[in-house]
C-alpha cells in the first residue's frame, strides 16, 4: 500500500468515525465525554501507583536514603515519623491503597466502556433498522434480503466489536502509555527513551507489515457473512423442495464455502492481532537484563540500581500490555473498516418520516384513475408500463389479467403508491396523489398477496397485524373474521382468538391463511381491497370458497383483483387485460370472451 493510499485510508477512517459520532444521540455523546474523564482519572491513579513504587522499594532496601530524601520530607513530617524504619509500614499501606485504587478505577472503566459500547450498538442497530424500513419500496425490491439482514445484525455487531470497543481501548491504552513514559523519564530518561523506542518501533513495523492483510480480511468477512446468511435462508426457506429434490449437498456446499472463507479470515485476523505479544515479552526480558547489567556497573552497584529496575519491571508490565492493546485495537479497527463503511452508508441514508398517528384516510367519493401511466425502474431500463389508462369507480370489482410479465404487479405498486410513475398521474376523485397525500392514500388501501405473512403469534395478533396486543380491538377482530368467513374456524379452537397459528401459519391451510389475510385487510377498515394473485395457490374448491367470501363483501368496498385464473375475476364489473405493459382489452367477462382471442385462450 502506497503512502498516498495510506493517507487516504486514514482520512477516510477519520471521516467515517466522525459520521458515526454524529449519528449517536446527544445523551450517548455526553456519556462518552464522561468516559474520557474516567480514563484520565484511571491513568492518573496508574501513575500514582507507579510513582509510589520507587520509594516503596527504596525503603525496603535503604530506608536511610528515603528518610533523608528532601522531596519526601513533607510527607514524612505529615506522618510524624522520626526514624527510617518507621517508614516501612506507612509506605507499604500507601502503596497498597494506591494499587487498589488504580485497580478499582480500571475495573470501573472496563464496566462503563463495555456497557456504553453495547448500548451504542443497540442504538446504531435500531437506527439502521429504522433507516432500512423507511426506505422507498423501489429500494427494497432492488436489495437482497440477505444483504439487509447482514447489515442490521452482523455489520452493526462488527462496528461494536471491531470499532467502538477497540477504539475505546486504544484511547485508554494510549493515555496510559503516555503517562507511563513520562513517569519513566522522571525516574531515568535513558531507560525510558530506550524502552519506548525499542518497543514502539517494533509495533510500528509490525503494523505497517500487516495493514494490507487486515483490510483484505475485513472485506472478506463483510462479503462472506452475507453469503452465509443467503445460504441459510435459501436452504431452510425452501426446505420442502430441498428434501424432495435431495439438494441438501448443494446448499451444504454453498454454506461450507462461504463459512470456511469467513472463519479463515477471522482466524487470520486473530493471529495477526496476537502474535506480537510473546515476541515483545521476550524482547522485554532481554532489555531488562541488559539494562540491569549496565546499571550494576555504575556506582553503588546492584543495591542502587534495584529500585530503578523494579520500577522498570513494573512499568514494562504495564507498558507492554498497553502497546499490545494499542496494536490489537488498531488491527481490529482495520479489520472492521468495511463493516464501518457499510454501516455509515446506511445511517447516512435520507428518510422522510411523517407522524401518521392522526393521518386520516384519503376519502374516495367517486373514482380512481391511472392517467397515461408509464414506468421504468431506471433511465436505461426498458418500459414496464406504457401509456396505461385505467378507470375505477367507487364500489367496482375490477379484474387485472394477463400473462406473466405483462405489468400487473407493477400496476398495483403504482396504484398503491409504492412506485412513483415515470410519466403520468395517479388521481383520486381528480386529485393527484403526491408526496403530500400519499400516506393518506395508502391508509385507504388493504393488500392481500398470494403469500400471506403470518407471525408466530395468535389469530388476533395476525388479524390486527402490527398493533400491540394490549391495543387490539377484539370486537373489531371478530367482526373482520366473520366477514372473511374465518370466525367459525377460529372460535372452535379452545383458545379462540388467542390460539397461536404456528411459524408462518404452518398450522393453517392455504385457504385459511388467505381468509386471515382478508380479515386483516377488513380490520384495517380500508376502502379499497387489492388481491394480488390471492387465490392462485389454492385448489379450485378452496378458491371458490374464498372468492365467495370476497363477493359477499359490501359494495361500498372497492375491490381490485389480479389473477391468472379467470374464474377469480368472473364476477368483476370490469376486467382489464394487460399485454406488454399496456391495456390490450377491457370489458366484462362475457364481453372479453367474445372480443379478445387471448382472453378466450386463458379462459380455456
Amino acid at each position: 500500500m502506497s503512502k498516498l493510499e495510506t493517507q487516504d485510508m486514514h482520512g477516510r477512517l477519520l471521516f467515517l468515525l466522525t459520521r458515526l459520532w454524529h449519528h449517536l444521540g446527544k445523551h450517548r455523546q455526553n456519556q462518552y465525554t464522561l468516559l474520557l474523564a474516567l480514563m484520565l482519572v484511571t491513568t492518573f491513579t496508574e501513575v500514582l501507583s507507579l510513582g509510589a513504587l520507587l520509594p516503596f522499594l527504596g525503603i525496603l532496601i535503604s530506608p536511610e536514603l528515603v528518610f533523608e530524601n528532601n522531596s519526601l520530607r513533607w510527607f514524612i513530617s505529615l506522618l510524624g515519623v522520626t526514624a527510617p524504619k518507621e517508614l516501612v509500614m506507612p509506605l507499604t499501606i500507601v502503596f497498597a491503597l494506591l494499587a487498589l485504587l488504580a485497580g478499582s478505577c480500571r475495573l470501573l472503566q472496563l464496566w462503563f466502556s463495555t456497557r456504553l459500547a453495547f448500548a451504542s450498538g443497540a442504538d446504531i442497530s435500531m437506527e439502521v433498522y429504522r433507516k432500512t424500513l423507511y426506505q422507498p419500496y423501489q429500494i427494497h425490491i432492488s436489495r437482497n434480503s440477505s444483504e439487509m439482514v447482514n447489515s442490521i445484525i452482523h455489520r452493526v455487531n462488527g462496528v461494536v466489536f471491531w470499532i467502538i470497543l477497540p477504539l475505546l481501548t486504544l484511547i485508554s491504552s494510549a493515555l496510559l502509555l503516555l503517562a507511563i513514559t513520562i513517569s519513566l523519564i522522571f525516574i531515568d530518561p535513558f531507560i525510558a527513551l530506550t524502552a519506548t523506542t525499542v518497543f514502539g518501533l517494533s509495533y510500528v513495523f509490525i503494523t505497517i507489515f500487516s495493514r494490507k492483510r487486515l483490510l483484505a480480511n475485513g472485506s472478506c468477512i463483510n462479503e462472506e457473512q452475507t453469503r452465509v446468511i443467503k445460504a441459510l435462508q435459501e436452504g431452510l426457506g425452501g426446505i420442502r423442495d430441498v428434501l424432495l429434490d435431495g439438494t441438501q449437498s448443494f446448499y451444504c456446499g454453498l454454506y461450507q464455502a462461504a463459512d470456511s472463507r469467513l472463519r479463515r479470515a477471522y482466524g487470520d485476523n486473530n493471529f495477526i492481532g496476537g502474535f506480537p505479544r510473546p515476541t515483545m515479552e521476550a524482547l522485554g526480558m532481554v532489555l531488562i537484563a541488559g539494562l540491569a547489567f549496565l546499571l550494576s556497573k555504575q556506582e553503588g552497584g546492584v543495591s542502587t540500581a534495584l529500585p530503578v529496575l523494579g520500577a522498570l519491571a513494573l512499568s514494562a508490565q504495564r507498558l507492554l500490555p498497553a502497546l499490545q492493546q494499542i496494536y490489537g485495537s488498531w488491527t481490529s479497527i482495520l479489520g472492521g473498516y468495511a463493516a464501518l463503511t457499510d454501516t455509515v452508508l446506511v445511517l447516512d441514508q435520507h428518510i422522510s418520516i411523517t407522524d401518521q398517528s392522526g393521518e386520516q384516510q384519503l376519502e374516495l367519493f367517486d373514482s380512481i384513475s391511472l392517467d397515461c401511466i408509464s414506468f421504468r425502474y431506471a433511465d436505461d431500463a426498458p418500459w414496464v408500463l406504457k401509456d396505461l389508462n385505467i378507470h375505477i369507480r367507487k364500489g367496482d370489482r375490477i379484474g387485472l389479467v394477463g400473462s406473466t410479465g405483462c405489468g400487473k404487479s407493477t400496476t398495483l405498486d403504482v396504484l398503491m403508491g409504492l412506485l412513483q410513475p415515470t410519466e403520468g398521474r395517479l388521481r383520486v376523485d381528480g386529485q393527484s396523489v403526491e408526496s403530500s397525500n400519499i400516506k393518506a392514500w395508502q391508509k385507504t388501501i388493504a393488500h392481500v398477496p398470494q403469500e400471506i405473512y403470518m407471525a408466530d403469534s395468535s389469530f388476533a395478533d395476525n388479524i390486527a397485524f402490527g398493533i400491540p396486543t394490549d391495543q387490539i380491538d377484539f370486537e373489531r377482530v371478530k367482526e373482520a373474521a366473520a366477514r372473511a368467513h374465518i370466525a367459525q374456524f377460529i372460535e372452535k379452537h379452545p383458545d379462540g382468538y388467542l390460539a397461536h397459528v404456528g411459524e408462518r401459519g404452518i398450522l393453517l391451510s392455504g385457504g385459511q391463511r388467505q381468509r386471515i389475510g382478508i380479515a386483516r385487510a377488513l380490520y384495517k377498515k380500508a376502502k379499497i381491497l387489492i388481491l394480488d394473485e390471492a387465490t392462485s395457490a389454492l385448489d379450485n374448491i378452496t378458491e371458490q370458497e374464498v372468492m365467495s367470501a370476497i363477493n359477499e363483501l359490501e359494495r361500498d368496498l372497492t375491490i381490485i383483483i389480479v389473477a391468472h385464473r379467470l374464474t377469480s375475476v368472473r364476477n368483476c364489473d370490469v376486467i382489464y387485460e394487460l399485454k406488454n405493459g399496456e391495456v390490450f382489452a377491457k370489458g366484462t367477462y362475457k364481453q372479453l370472451i367474445i372480443s379478445s382471442p387471448s382472453f378466450g385462450v386463458m379462459a380455456n
